[in-house]
Formats: C-alpha cells, structure tokens, sequence
C-alpha cells in the first residue's frame, strides 16, 4: 500500500491532485490517507509522530511523507528503508526519527526529475510518482547514499507533538522510556497515570501509554488541550 503522510489538510486541492498521481502512476495499489494534518510546517514534531505511527504498518509499505517548509530549496529528496518499510519525502529531518529506530536502514537520493516540476508542489511532481514507482519495485532513477548525520537528533522529545479531534495531546516521548515515573507536571500541574478512561473521574485529566506507545495527556469526557492549555510544542516536564 501507499501511505500518505501529510500536513496538506483535508482541504484545499492538495491531496486530491497527489491521489490523482498516484492512482495514474500505480492503479492497482491501495492508498491511505494516514495524516493530513500533521503539525504545519513543524518538521521534529512531525518526524517523531511519523515513526510512531508507521510501525504497526506491513513491510513494503511505501510511505509519502511530505512537511516541506523548504520545497523548492537546497533540501534533497530522498528514500529511506527502514526495516523492510519505505519513505519517500524531504531530507529535511522528517525521515530522520524513523531511521533513528529501526535496526536495518539503506539510504538514497532522488535523482529523477520529472519534465515539468514546480517549484512548490514537489509532493505532486516528484514524490508522490516516485513512491508509486517504488510500489511496483521500480527503483530506477535512485542513487546509494549514506544518510544524513543523526547523532544530534532527539530519540524522544518532551513536548506535545500532535492534538487530535478530542483534544488529547499525544507526545513525542515514548512510554517505554519513563520507567517507574507515575507523575508528570504540565503548565504546573501535576498529571498523573492511569490506564484507562474511565479509570478517573469525569474532568480528571490524567496519562496513558495510547496506542503508538507514546505518553499521551488526556482528559475523560474534557478536552486536554483546552483545560491545560496545551498545543503543538507545549512542554511536559517528567
């Protein structure tokens, strides 16, 4: 399948015209809009919510990831696999926390460029052919690379990195790495863990482990986002 990974919106003529591209380049393969509405522009947030959410996600699956604040700039495209499953976008960071967490990584650059390429919808003319190319094992047009230089890239980051429809703030630390913490403190709040939902009270916010396996602040049957005044890059001390 044909994942996209967007901060295009679901508005606007964007996806639409990607969908329109790759259901012409490869027919037969399912697409999934997995995110349109990746933080705008936010580049580390959207990394670390890419690498949690393709993990559960088949091998082979090729991702179209585009947050490029940069189109059009110096930033090369390019193609990472990470274990087994394919990413194609800007070597601007966004492909860089996933890379970071798997065990097997092969880099390379785009050096394909379609006749007519604009300067400012590289996600239509480049990436999106591209990764249908890369759907049907067609790896022309791709040259070896060694990566970029991830040594001073965060494994985790402690801050809010995606609020959904019900105002949950998902973050970009994953459960795995608080050990025995059972408190966090957000805007000077103490937040504590509970395993469910209906494990607080109604109007309790609390924490959880949510399914991508990262920390998540919520608040049963209240929006998190409002009652802590939290957004996209707000802090979470542990």
């Amino acid at each position: 399948m044909i994942v996209m990974f967007t901060d295009f919106g679901a508005e606007g003529p964007y996806l639409g015209q990607m969908e329109a591209v790759l259901g012409t380049e490869a027919p037969a393969e399912p697409v999934i809009n997995l995110l349109s509405n990746a933080p705008v522009e936010n580049v580390l947030s959207s990394a670390h919510l890419l690498a949690a959410l393709s993990q559960n996600f088949p091998v082979d699956s090729v991702f179209l990831a585009v947050v490029d604040p940069g189109v059009g700039g110096e930033r090369q495209p390019i193609v990472l696999r990470a274990d087994g499953r394919w990413f194609v976008g800007p070597d601007n960071g966004l492909l860089n926390s996933v890379a970071l967490h798997a065990e097997v990584v092969h880099w390379w650059i785009i050096e394909w460029r379609p006749e007519n390429l604009s300067s400012s919808f590289h996600g239509r003319d480049l990436f999106a052919p591209v990764a249908a190319r890369i759907s049907q094992k067609d790896y022309s047009g791709l040259s070896q690379w060694n990566g970029p230089d991830l040594g001073g890239w965060p494994a985790d980051i402690a801050s809010v990195i995606y609020i959904d429809h019900y105002g949950n703030a998902m973050t970009g630390w994953r459960y795995q790495k608080i050990l025995d913490e059972k408190v966090i403190h957000i805007n000077g709040k103490a937040i504590h863990q509970a395993e469910t939902f209906c494990a607080v009270p109604e109007g309790e916010p609390f924490w959880y482990e949510n399914s991508c396996g990262l920390v998540e602040i919520a608040v049963n049957k209240g929006r998190a986002s409002e009652l802590l005044g939290l957004k996209v890059g707000s802090g979470v001390r542990f």
